[in-house]
């Protein structure tokens, strides 16, 4: 059975293609994967605490322009879908 989460956007391209309402994270261990999502995210506090990790471990500056979050692809589609609900 296949997850829908259809206002979690995956992507690989460039910055142009975020949506008003969105901001860019990046999400991964080894290979850091893009994705899009809603900045309603930023007031849940579930979100909060993977951006103080972020802030911690990465700082808030990203060469692709987006925020690094230090946690599994599994994890954080996890996290995002419970904010989903």
């Amino acid at each position: 059975m296949a997850i829908h989460m259809p206002r979690l956007i995956k992507k690989s391209s460039t910055a142009g293609d975020v949506r008003k309402g969105h901001f860019v994270v990046y999400v991964g261990e080894e290979q850091k994967k893009r994705f899009v999502i809603p900045i309603s995210f930023l007031s849940q506090p579930l979100f909060q605490d993977l951006l103080s990790q972020a802030e911690e471990e990465f700082g808030f500056d990203h060469p692709m322009g987006g925020v690094t979050i230090p946690c599994s692809e599994d994890l954080f589609i996890d996290l995002t879908s419970r904010l989903l609900k």
